[in-house]
């Protein structure tokens, strides 16, 4: 199975835990154009749109957005730009000390040659007060689990992808994949 991505994080944690599920994954490493949508799911499904023609084959990508409550769900479907300009630190000073509610969703869009189907997965949780944690990437240093007193980027790697957003959409799209026989499993 081709996952499109040019962050090697997504690829290793995506990679993990499909493995675990009985999957091969092969990295197709690419940078692509995204729109600036209102959701996740548009992004997702818009970029698997484009890079059908180019790559002639079955493939998957996945989108995520960290929304917050206290701003609107800013900066959800812009988290990666978010990201790249103010980052960590510019999240938490546009925080004040009042509802730190937030959520990460997922959403996996899957080219079998024909037809586009999409998986979401959401964690709740909320944002940390401070940066804590070197693990994982992006916003998981300031964004703590429900139900964990620690940050993703606090938790070993195994207990991330045990309980993440890209874990719970995997999981969704790896029972589409049994279920509609595009298996391509370790034992092939």
């Amino acid at each position: 199975m081709i996952f499109v991505t040019s962050n090697q994080h997504k690829y290793n944690e995506i990679s993990s835990i499909m493995q675990t599920g009985g999957f091969r994954v092969q990295w197709r490493k690419m940078k692509y154009q995204e729109i600036q949508a209102d959701t996740t799911e548009e992004i997702s499904l818009d970029s698997a749109k484009k890079l059908a023609p180019l790559l002639g084959e079955e493939f998957f990508l996945e989108d995520t957005g960290l929304y917050i409550a206290a701003l609107n769900g800013f900066p959800g479907p812009y988290s990666s730009y978010v990201q790249d300009t103010i980052g960590n630190p510019g999240i938490l000073r546009l925080m004040d000390s009042s509802s730190r509610s937030a959520f990460f969703l997922t959403v996996i869009t899957f080219y079998d040659g024909t037809e586009f189907h999409q998986f979401s997965g959401r964690l709740d949780g909320s944002i940390a007060l401070e940066i804590a944690g070197k693990g994982g990437f992006g916003y998981d240093p300031i964004f703590i689990p429900e139900g964990e007193s620690q940050t993703l980027g606090q938790l070993p790697e195994s207990a991330k992808n045990s309980i993440s957003h890209r874990r719970r959409a995997v999981t969704s799209f790896m029972e589409f994949l049994k279920e509609s026989g595009h298996f391509d499993s370790i034992s092939d």
